[in-house]
């Protein structure tokens, strides 16, 4: 019988969110294994949603694995740096294609600002170069104060 991974395996690590285990699409679904990521926020009093009204779109493991990484990326911005208390994750089939939503009400950021104000990583910046090879968009929406929402869609077709 083979055992269920535990939620302890997934850790923040210097606010960056790793799972100790390996990601099983087939077992958990890409909404299960992107919700144990989300485990680390839970831990520190954040209160996690979730909208998956996909009901069974099958996903190519590419697309999956992509879609993981990206949520992998939102989360651990949010554990690391928003301050959030709410966040909401929406899994959702559209129009040929599948999308990511992944939306906190932390602190947001300027993304303009390139002064040394905040913390610069490459993140967002890879994660935007692998959607968009992928053939899907991606669109960060933010503000000081206002929370950021992360938003990314992939064709299916």
């Amino acid at each position: 019988m083979k055992k269920a991974p535990a939620d302890n395996e997934v850790t923040a690590i210097h606010g960056v969110i790793t799972d100790q285990s390996p990601v099983d699409f087939h077992a958990l679904g890409l909404a299960g294994c992107i919700d144990r990521l989300a485990a680390p926020l839970r831990e520190q009093g954040t209160s996690v949603r979730w909208e998956t009204p996909h009901h069974g779109i099958e996903i190519p493991a590419g697309s999956a694995a992509l879609l993981y990484h990206v949520a992998q990326e939102a989360l651990s911005n949010a554990l690391k740096y928003a301050g959030a208390t709410e966040l909401t994750v929406r899994l959702a089939a559209v129009h040929h294609g599948i999308r990511l939503i992944v939306a906190d009400n932390g602190a947001g950021f300027d993304r303009t600002d390139h002064t040394g104000n905040r913390p610069q990583g490459f993140g967002l910046l890879l994660m935007s170069v692998a959607v968009h090879e992928a053939g899907g968009t991606v669109t960060v929406d933010t503000a000081p104060g206002k929370g950021t929402c992360v938003t990314v869609t992939l064709p299916l077709d």
